[in-house]
């Protein structure tokens, strides 16, 4: 059974064999890659500071969660990619959190916000341990905060706290 479509200015002719091919190839390359395994650490726990906590209302409790899954996602990201501290474990505390733009939450609350020229210095401040495989404690703390709003400008509702989780994941 043919296929035929058309699109731009070329006409293609797909069959079943050559589906069957490319599948083949995607499994090989798949287990190729699956077999090198790739730094990791061991845990990541992410929390809040309790004196952060009454934050949380105010800036909105989606977006703090969706602040430690980012920060997750870009230490695992990281650390993979430079294969660092595989077996360790890192214990982090989120003190601080500061959006460049106004969260739902804040919208919400102060309607006189406009969520695009509402704009404010942002960034993230944590601190914690890292654990290493052989059970080496290291206390870490890092803070990041645009110097200017003008390094904010055009800048997403988080931007500067993402670039906060990136060099600190970097400085790893």
């Amino acid at each position: 059974m043919f296929v035929e479509f058309q699109g731009g200015l070329e006409i293609g002719v797909f069959n079943m064999r050559s589906f069957a091919k490319m599948a083949v190839v995607a499994a090989a390359l798949t287990v190729a890659t699956s077999g090198t395994a790739l730094a990791q650490p061991e845990a990541i726990n992410i929390t809040i500071s309790p004196k952060f906590a009454h934050q949380v209302e105010k800036l909105g409790e989606r977006e703090v969660d969706d602040q430690i899954a980012d920060l997750t996602r870009e230490l695992n990201r990281t650390l993979e990619r430079r294969g660092a501290l595989q077996g360790a474990t890192l214990d982090l505390v989120i003190t601080d959190l500061k959006p460049n733009r106004p969260t739902m939450q804040q919208m919400v609350d102060r309607p006189g916000l406009d969520p695009i020229r509402s704009l404010s210095v942002g960034g993230a401040a944590f601190e914690g341990t890292v654990t290493t495989a052989d059970g080496v404690k290291h206390n870490v703390k890092y803070d990041y905060y645009s110097p200017t709003i003008y390094d904010s400008l055009g800048s997403a509702t988080w931007a500067d706290a993402n670039r906060a989780y990136l060099r600190f994941a970097t400085n790893l």
